[in-house]
């Protein structure tokens, strides 16, 4: 048996079980994990005025 990421287990999963409404929340949880992350790098005042 071969060992399949994560990623591919829950995009399996939200498939499979029609889960569509989990698909928003990972998009807006990667999209803060960006943005935490470029919030210490040099980019960070170009993000700052966004807001």
């Amino acid at each position: 048996m071969r060992r399949r990421s994560f990623l591919a287990e829950l995009t399996d999963f939200i498939w499979t079980n029609k889960a569509w409404m989990l698909a928003p929340v990972i998009v807006v949880l990667l999209l803060v994990g960006v943005l935490i992350i470029l919030g210490g790098t040099q980019a960070a005042p170009f993000i700052y005025t966004l807001f």
